[in-house]
């Protein structure tokens, strides 16, 4: 609707243009009044579909059928006026037959094509003649190849316009679809990889269950314990065993398979500064710095998922700079973001320009970059999505956004 919109307000200009040459310059007789006041129909028809299209109307088959036939209508009451059917501006109504045919199903083509062919017939029979000033001295023939000429070239210029324009519509909906294609493909790969870590977690939860019961058992004999290298070493296997089990959970939330728990509501900030303090105690007091810039403190529902996907990026700007790893929580209108900052060497190219797409590391190792395309998903999902990009100092930030209305909760 909005090509037919455009190329409607260049009919207009074009109209008017040319009933001015006519009347004004040429001096041939037109009921002037009519033909402007169709062209003024076609001006209010242009501003109602405008604002009809901001507002939201929904624009379907009927519609451009209806405005097709509406600038056939005005077409046929311009050629009327204008010499009918010995008019060479006639074979303007090829250019609604070919819009019906490009927008338009058969059957509503069809009746374009009907509808045009008789307004031609019409035309033919009934119209009102033109009278030649006696001082135009081009011949009627050569006045007709002349507006032949001017008709063919507005035909060919309109034709191209519409057609690059519908052209690049189909390349967008082309590319939308491709991505909604590799969305889908992404999603069935976390559906197989949840799968796969299901399995894992069933094969495992055994073995760390047993794991734990003799560590713990270990941890109250005597002979042990009295041995402070023993015991040390005791503490670091339990903690190891701990953070196993959780790996195991955290996979299974990450992939897209979150179990519900852990499902509390509390405030932005409280949730964030716990998972970072968690997450500090088990990797140094030095190992991050937080600084928490929101000036109100909206009340979240948060769970397990929510608490990976902020790990998960920590675990990457870690390892990445393997020095202390700044984070920012902030709110920006209705957006709550956390960035974490790095001083790692910072993304390639090719990991900005495919975020979020499995395997894309510069690790080096078999299955790298599923973290943070398991991140890029589990936002998705979650109505939020993922900003990386490199600091023009150093390293790199990555910026999580979630709407807030996705996240507060609400009495409701």
């Amino acid at each position: 609707m909005r090509q037919l919109i455009a190329l409607r307000w260049l009919a207009v200009i074009g109209q008017y243009a040319t009933i001015q040459l006519v009347f004004s310059i040429l001096g041939v007789p037109l009921p002037i009044v009519a033909m402007f006041a169709i062209v003024g129909g076609l001006v209010a028809l242009n501003i109602s579909s405008m604002i009809a299209l901001r507002r939201g109307w929904r624009v379907g088959e009927r519609e451009l059928l209806i405005a097709l036939l509406l600038d056939v209508a005005a077409l046929t009451g311009l050629l009327y006026f204008a010499g009918g059917a010995t008019n060479p501006f006639v074979w303007l109504f090829l250019l609604q037959v070919v819009l019906a045919a490009v927008l338009l199903r058969v059957l509503s083509a069809c009746i374009v094509v009907s509808v045009t062919s008789a307004a031609f017939i019409l035309l033919a029979v009934v119209h009102y003649p033109l009278m030649l000033p006696q001082h135009i001295t081009v011949g009627l023939f050569g006045l007709y190849v002349l507006g032949s000429l001017i008709s063919f070239a507005l035909i060919a210029g309109l034709l191209l316009l519409f057609i690059t324009r519908i052209n690049y519509n189909l390349r967008s909906r082309d590319a939308r679809l491709a991505a909604m294609r590799q969305q889908a493909a992404e999603e069935d790969h976390i559906v197989r990889m949840g799968l796969l870590a299901s399995g894992a977690a069933h094969e495992l939860g055994t073995p760390l269950a047993s794991l734990s019961v003799i560590i713990n058992d270990w941890g109250r004999m005597r002979q042990l314990t009295d041995n402070p290298a023993l015991a040390e070493e005791l503490e670091e296997m339990r903690v190891a065993v701990e953070r196993c089990k959780a790996i195991v959970s955290g996979i299974l939330m990450s992939a897209g398979d979150p179990r519900g728990g852990d499902i509390a509501i509390t405030t932005a900030g409280a949730f964030f500064a716990d998972a970072l303090e968690e997450w500090r105690r088990r990797h140094g007091s030095d190992s991050l710095r937080f600084d928490n810039r929101l000036s109100t403190d909206p009340r979240i529902v948060s769970d397990s998922t929510l608490k990976q996907i902020v790990w998960n990026i920590l675990d990457n700007g870690r390892e990445a700079s393997g020095n202390t790893v700044s984070v920012i929580l902030n709110r920006k209108d209705e957006l709550l973001t956390l960035s974490v900052i790095d001083d790692g060497p910072g993304f390639d190219r090719a990991i900005l320009d495919n975020l979020g797409k499995p395997y894309q590391s510069t690790k080096g190792r078999r299955g790298g970059g599923l973290g943070l395309f398991l991140v890029v998903n589990a936002m998705r999902k979650m109505g939020g999505w993922v900003d990386a990009r490199n600091d023009p100092s150093a390293g790199a930030i990555v910026t999580l956004v979630w709407p807030l209305d996705m996240l507060e909760w609400t009495e409701d």
